[in-house]
């Protein structure tokens, strides 16, 4: 997780995020309102902590400020003070304050006509009072040059007040508050005014997605209460009644009366769109969920294959990981143009080694930044080409084999040549996306799954001795992990001591064969990061109180494809149960079991979509060694035998010298068949 990210995090927690100031504002009108608001800026709550920001009035009175807020207080006041010295409450020359609840919108404060001064520039300033959850001031990441200066008070954390854009927030740009000055009653124009909202509906952003194939538009709560989406679409239908669609071209979504007919077109577009594929599903709850995260998945993926992780600021990239298991959920959903135009995508983004950046603008043109790059994309693409392959029609199979296999071979054989002596792959960062000093199982796992899917797909290419190389790879990988991290029960890393780790479900079904050791695993890990809301951290000793949806469901998905129906439909229930109030998919849930982070988590969707696929009928799993055929052709080729490097025990030797005199005997056999 980045520096950035965590400031994030922490300001939602309570912290304080922090915002840049422009350029000394000019006595113009437009610096009397800023209505734009997508992400909280500052945390409010509480005695020691403030926010405020400048304006410049163009009348001679103050009727009102109102500032777009989030409570999630049950009770309060927030107070509203406009002075001319942002740090001395001495110069103020206007007050007021409204009570709290759960709630959002634009929240006015009456000024009553207060007098001020033309041209003078003022601040208002803004702080909660007698609150028990987190208050924001809401804004927006962008702005137009010349918007007022913006402050914030805390002083654990800042000493005091601080106006940002120097000193330890020098590197914070383009953060703007949302405000208005003006008369009492502007929110009403457009229906916009404050709302009370249930607390369990505030702590997710977005919290729903409307828009059309590859145009998403994000949901507040504020948008999406009282809403439902009209089923097998994403058009939803407001309380009263309306629909809220996105049209055509359009930036932003648009109320309509119920039938109209551009909305009512979408709806039936993506209802024809469904039923062209296979929605899994035992039950009608079931397959609605199901429904729901395919639709969101649609609207992710964009036309060149770009899969946005979700449709919130900085997951507004596409991670090869998460992008190979939507591709794996959209084949096995029936709908494989889909799925296929994803693995085209991650082809075109493979680096020239073989490997692929950690995340990629979604117009393909490269990373955002220099995030080091994650060995783990080697081994998902590989398994969800093999996926891919397995419900592709024979035409389409064939395209793929043709268009894929250089992908394939180039990811294969880079993981192949980064194992060590002992069979393990490097120390590169894994999902945590964090620096590790020893090799993690979040790459040495989705790395076996790849290497055996790599060498399926070259028997089916007729590639035998590149299907031998990995398989023989594969095993190699197999043992060390088996000594390495079976030796200490499986942990995050091999030293022991680095607690466990949800990654060891990629170790099952449908990723790897299950073994008695992992299946038992799987229950043990499961014991240690359970949280009490009933799902489960990504690892133990984790460095936030909340639940992640993605690693709960990777031991759904485990135990749906090795027939643990009861333990996975508890899962899909709990998972059911903890989506947002319009069902999308959040990337977390909070301490009090509420929504939170960001909606619809790609990653998440695509898991609820396979497990559900998987207790429908289990997943496929990559063969654990070649077939005969393919051992033959491999020995009767004009290619130099091939060669294997030493494993690094004595135990490695002795599998490895089992392995090779069983292909032999496969081999003989194979050879007398024939004859």
């Amino acid at each position: 997780m980045t520096t950035r990210r965590r400031l994030l995090l922490a300001a939602l927690a309570g912290a304080v995020a922090v915002v840049s100031w422009g350029v000394p504002a000019a006595a113009v009108p437009a610096h009397e309102s800023q209505p734009e608001h997508t992400d909280a800026l500052f945390s409010l709550r509480g005695e020691d902590h403030a926010a405020a920001q400048t304006f410049i009035p163009s009348g001679a009175s103050l009727g009102a400020v109102g500032a777009w807020v989030v409570s999630r207080s049950s009770g309060g006041q927030l107070t509203a003070s406009v002075r001319t010295d942002v740090a001395d409450q001495t110069t103020e020359v206007a007050a007021a304050s409204v009570d709290l609840g759960p709630g959002e919108g634009w929240l006015e404060l009456d000024l009553g006509g207060a007098p001020v001064v033309p041209g003078e520039e003022y601040a208002v300033v803004l702080q909660a009072h007698g609150t028990d959850d987190a208050v924001e001031w809401w804004g927006t990441r962008t702005g137009d040059p010349g918007e007022p200066a913006s402050w914030n008070y805390d002083r654990a954390h800042w000493g005091g007040w601080a106006r940002y854009g120097a000193g330890a927030a020098a590197d914070f740009g383009g953060w703007r508050l949302a405000f208005y000055v003006g008369e009492p009653g502007r929110c009403a124009a457009d229906n916009s005014c404050w709302r009370h909202l249930p607390a369990q509906t505030l702590g997710v952003q977005p919290a729903g997605l409307v828009g059309t194939e590859g145009r998403p538009y994000a949901l507040t709560a504020f948008e999406v209460a009282g809403a439902r989406y009209l089923p097998g679409s994403s058009v939803l239908e407001l309380a009263d009644g309306s629909w809220l669609h996105l049209p055509g071209a359009a930036a932003g979504p648009a109320v309509v009366p119920a039938g109209s007919p551009e909305a009512l077109a979408q709806v039936e577009e993506s209802r024809a769109w469904l039923a062209a594929g296979t929605v899994p599903g035992r039950t009608s709850a079931e397959r609605e969920m199901a429904e729901r995260a395919l639709l969101d998945m649609r609207l992710l993926l964009q036309d060149n294959g770009a899969v946005a992780a979700a449709w919130h600021t900085i997951w507004k990239y596409s991670w090869p990981r998460d992008s190979a298991f939507t591709a794996v959920a959209f084949a096995r959903a029936g709908f494989t143009e889909e799925a296929y135009r994803i693995l085209r995508y991650n082809a075109e983004t493979q680096r020239a080694d073989g490997t692929w950046e950690a995340r990629t603008l979604l117009d393909g043109s490269g990373p955002p930044d220099a995030r080091p790059w994650q060995l783990d994309a080697n081994g998902w693409l590989p398994w969800a080409t093999w996926q891919y392959l397995q419900v592709a029609s024979p035409a389409e199979r064939e395209e793929a084999l043709a268009e894929l296999y250089p992908m394939v071979r180039a990811a294969a054989d880079h993981a192949a040549a980064s194992l060590d002596e002992n069979g393990i792959p490097p120390a590169r960062p894994d999902y945590w996306e964090s620096a590790y000093p020893a090799p993690n199982l979040g790459t040495a796992a989705p790395l076996l799954a790849g290497l055996r899917a790599a060498g399926a797909i070259a028997e089916q290419a007729g590639q035998a001795l590149d299907a031998a190389r990995w398989f023989r790879a594969a095993d190699r990988l197999a043992i060390g992990i088996e000594l390495s991290f079976g030796s200490i029960g499986y942990q995050r890393t091999i030293l022991d001591g680095s607690g466990k780790d949800s990654a060891v479900a990629w170790l099952a079904p449908p990723f790897n064969a299950m073994t008695e050791e992992v299946r038992a695993e799987l229950d043990t890990t499961w014991d240690v990061i359970v949280q009490d809301t009933g799902g489960v951290q990504p690892g133990e000793r984790w460095g936030d109180d909340m639940t992640w949806t993605p690693e709960t469901m990777f031991f759904a998905l485990a135990w749906a494809t090795d027939g643990q129906r009861a333990k996975a439909d508890a899962l899909v229930e709990w998972m059911d149960d903890h989506r947002t109030a319009v069902g999308a998919f959040p990337e977390k849930v909070d301490p009090q079991g509420r929504p939170a982070a960001v909606s619809t988590l790609g990653w998440t969707a695509s898991l609820t979509v396979l497990t559900l696929a998987a207790l429908d009928e289990p997943l496929p799993v990559p063969p654990t060694a070649p077939s005969a055929d393919t051992l033959g052709a491999a020995a009767e080729g004009a290619a130099p035998p091939l060669t294997v490097e030493a494993p690094g025990s004595a135990m490695a030797w002795l599998a490895l010298a089992a392995f090779l005199a069983l292909a032999a005997l496969t081999l003989r056999h194979h050879k007398t068949r024939r004859r």
